[in-house]
């Protein structure tokens, strides 16, 4: 059965009941599944009945999950990965041959750099990025060898804003791939389908999950482009374990009334930091004072829970300011009930030039706040005495 509302469509969504008729979707902890005979064996290989062989093929609890996230996100088809990183890789690997050319935002997740930068090149497959403040450059980079245009919005750590519907349009043009990696937004405040985007990919270990429980990805979307992706998946090895499928199903059961609170705990954390006079600029999606306002209330439910805003003083500044964090957490991750603060430049990114961080608007005092679920009353008392000290 369908339903029309996001929230029923999270929580009723699930596998049949077995005989013992459970409320809750049951953990299928199993590595195989057996066959009936000789004939459902061999139908079963050839693909003429759909059911379950290996979990390194499907699950039940995988398939749950991925059902969900295609219902939420309007896509076709999709499949769960180890990790979102697992996800990010098995996508490109999958769709690119040698010689092919990726046209990406130059502001994407690190490990996303690195994989465009050091092991996509050893199979001749190049990337060429665009800023993030300069759409207008994007087809003068598009050559007869690309065929993916990716992007992340918002973006990390700066919480820029990619206007989807030019993404859409240029993709459409030039009969290339888009894909958008959704995992700051969620498919609770944004779908890049519905803009154009042929793929979605989620790092489900952040908000998704919610709880910095368990690691996972996803990619969804147009069935032709996910079976190349289950394919070279099903031969790789890079599926999600039945456990973390089952954690993460139930996860996106509460997905709607944690992002409401986290966004609206961000947009309060945001609110203060501007009137801080040792912060030099703040940036959410959902400040008026955010360049990409507009493009981010056209596309976006909400502002999202990640706020960046920069110490005056730069690095050492940076630092002192994460040494003087007494509740908040010091934490790699983000999108959890707690609230987590980085200071990239001396952390995260402390490996690239400055030119290079400035490239991907990471200044010397740039902090991000991943605001989790604890009362923001708390976590603004934290960041003040952490501000003041």
């Amino acid at each position: 059965m369908s339903y029309k509302k996001f929230e029923t469509e999270a929580i009723r969504t699930q596998l049949e009941r077995t005989e013992f008729l459970e409320h809750s979707s049951p953990l299928y902890l199993t590595s195989s599944f057996v066959f009936e005979d000789a004939e459902d064996m061999r139908a079963s290989f050839s693909e003429e009945k759909q059911r379950n062989i290996y979990s390194r093929f499907t699950n039940p609890n995988t398939s749950e999950f991925v059902e969900k996230i295609c219902k939420m996100e309007g896509a076709e088809s999709g499949y769960a990965f180890a990790t979102g990183m697992a996800a990010v890789f098995s996508t490109f690997a999958a769709l690119l041959d040698s010689g092919d050319h990726i046209v990406s935002a130059r502001s994407v997740f690190g490990s996303t750099h690195a994989l465009f930068t050091k092991f996509l090149p050893k199979w001749q497959i190049s990337t060429s990025y665009f800023n993030v403040n300069e759409p207008d450059t994007i087809e003068s980079l598009i050559t007869p060898k690309t065929k993916i245009l990716f992007a992340e919005t918002p973006t990390n750590p700066a919480v820029d804003i990619i206007d989807l519907d030019l993404l859409g349009s240029i993709a459409k043009k030039h009969n290339l791939i888009l894909v958008i990696d959704n995992c700051f937004a969620t498919p609770y405040l944004q779908q890049p389908i519905k803009h154009g985007a042929h793929l979605v990919i989620h790092s489900a270990t952040k908000l998704i999950d919610g709880q910095g429980r368990v690691l996972g990805g996803v990619t969804v979307g147009q069935a032709d482009l996910v079976r190349e992706i289950y394919l070279f998946s099903r031969n790789t090895g890079p599926a999600m374990s039945p456990f973390n499928a089952w954690v993460l199903s139930k996860s996106l059961e509460t997905l709607s009334v944690r992002v409401d609170k986290h966004c609206e705990n961000a947009l309060k954390v945001a609110e203060f930091l501007e009137t801080h006079p040792k912060v030099s600029w703040v940036k959410y999606p959902f400040l008026k004072s955010h360049p990409q306002y507009e493009v981010a209330k056209k596309q976006m439910k909400l502002g999202g829970n990640i706020v960046a805003f920069e110490v005056k003083g730069g690095i050492e500044a940076g630092r002192q300011f994460l040494n003087s964090i007494k509740m908040c957490s010091l934490s790699a991750n983000l999108g959890d009930t707690r609230t987590i603060v980085t200071h990239p430049a001396s952390t995260t990114h402390s490996k690239l030039s400055e030119e290079d961080r400035l490239e991907v608007s990471i200044t010397d005092g740039l902090v991000r706040v991943s605001v989790g679920l604890e009362h923001v009353d708390d976590v603004i008392a934290d960041l003040k005495q952490a501000l003041e000290n």
